[in-house]
């Protein structure tokens, strides 16, 4: 059987990352991205929809991604998708699905002006490319997430199982 778990994204930070150790002293770091798209209805009436994605970067990725980051960068992801299943302090069982990044760009916003000073344009150009660098450990197996007791954040995307 063939099979293909590939994302790629392009969108805007919804918060300031948040960068955490595993109990071993691995990096991690989540960010929620904000990616936008427009459509046009029978009517003519043109809607914009935002979709927000959990993002999750390990090593030193997850510590870039941490040091460069701020809510509204924009930002190059490509990775895969993973489910993350945990189980609540109430005994429920909750599921999600999230993007694993194998590389995230970063988008430089830069402001042109013309000759009169009157019109602005804004361009975005790429940066630089931080991607997770095999060092040895299983990529395809993260440390297990360690219930801390805290309540999780409620996405809105979640199921009970």
């Amino acid at each position: 059987m063939i099979t293909l778990n590939k994302v790629f994204l392009v969108g805007n930070l919804a918060r300031d990352p948040d960068l955490r150790h595993t109990p071993s002293g691995t990096p991690v770091t989540e960010f929620r991205l904000a990616v936008s798209d427009s459509y046009t209805t029978s009517a003519g009436d043109k809607h914009d929809r935002t979709c927000f994605i959990d993002v999750v970067s390990w090593r030193k990725l997850a510590e870039s991604c941490a040091e460069y980051l701020k809510k509204g960068s924009p930002v190059f992801v490509e990775g895969r998708l993973e489910q993350d299943t945990w189980t609540t302090g109430e005994g429920q069982r909750r599921s999600r699905i999230r993007v694993v990044a194998y590389s995230v760009q970063f988008i430089r916003r830069e402001v042109e002006r013309s000759a009169s000073g009157r019109h602005i344009h804004v361009v975005e150009k790429g940066g630089n490319t931080i991607r997770d660098i095999d060092d040895g450990d299983d990529l395809a197996e993260p440390p297990v997430r360690e219930d801390t007791g805290h309540n999780v954040e409620d996405v809105g995307d979640d199921v009970t199982l």
